[in-house]
């Protein structure tokens, strides 16, 4: 196996990693890499690219499950978390979890095949970065200055259920997943970490299910001639989502959408000086 092949998966891991659950759209930034990388210089096949975009993204789902792994064996019943809420404030139910899952769910079955078809490519993705970018301005601009929802477990059922509606938006390419659900939390009176919690969260079961499924679908392409690229890519990913997702999470309440809004909207010149 060609060293180079292995350098190339591990950076194609870090950026996987480093961008899955930032809302920075990792869709974006993986339209440059597979342009450089992906399929050109013969590193994988057409197939092979799509299935190495499969394992890697398990790798970051991995890394959420390793973070909130207390967390996870709480909702599932097969342990006690832990929290900083009092009695009365209760805690994050499974249930709810539920509830934010239904309307991305509902809609990615129904129009899944219209969107791999239509909506990625690179001018959609350009659109979804800029819109995406915008709400989360808005929400750092109209969310309230002292949120009342400090952590997860204050989350009621109606914002668990709005978040699940925002998240609705990052089935269009390159709005982000966690920068449109953590804008929704945000606008519904949540803090940012509170916000970004129930979304790493919520992710898990949604991204694990659709990526599990895509694998069975390619699963012919896990040659063992390709098995060493899809080891490193996914390793890269999972331990560089690690360490994101942690650094993500201590800084969130202090700075904030905004930096990440405005990454988003250079990254978007960027991408259409180089394509367009």
């Amino acid at each position: 196996m060609d060293l180079l092949m292995i350098i190339k998966a591990i950076i194609l891991g870090l950026v996987e990693g480093l961008t899955e659950f930032a809302p920075v759209s990792s869709t974006g930034h993986m339209i440059i890499v597979d342009d450089m990388w992906l399929q050109s210089e013969k590193f994988l096949t057409q197939h092979g690219a799509n299935t190495f975009k499969i394992v890697i993204q398990l790798g970051s789902i991995l890394a959420v499950v390793v973070t909130f792994k207390d967390r996870f064996i709480d909702l599932l019943g097969l342990g006690h978390f832990k929290t900083k809420a009092t009695s009365g404030q209760g805690r994050l139910k499974l249930s709810q979890v539920i509830v934010g899952l239904i309307p991305a769910g509902v809609l990615g079955v129904l129009f899944n095949d219209y969107i791999d078809e239509h909506l990625f490519s690179t001018a959609t993705v350009l659109v979804g970065l800029v819109i995406g970018a915008i709400l989360m301005m808005l929400a750092d601009f109209f969310g309230p200055k002292h949120p009342k929802v400090q952590t997860v477990d204050q989350i009621t059922y109606k914002q668990a259920l709005t978040v699940g509606l925002f998240q609705c938006f990052s089935l269009w390419p390159g709005f982000s997943r966690s920068g449109s659900t953590i804008s929704g939390g945000v606008l519904m009176g949540m803090s940012h970490r509170a916000a970004a919690d129930f979304t790493f969260i919520m992710a898990v079961p949604i991204m694990a299910g659709a990526s599990f499924l895509s694998l069975l679908k390619n699963w012919e392409y896990m040659t063992l001639d390709a098995l060493p690229i899809f080891i490193a890519g996914f390793i890269s990913a999972f331990i560089f989502a690690l360490l994101s997702i942690r650094f993500f999470l201590k800084l969130i309440n202090k700075i904030k959408l905004l930096p990440f809004a405005i990454y988003r909207i250079v990254l978007a010149l960027l991408l259409y000086i180089i394509f367009f």
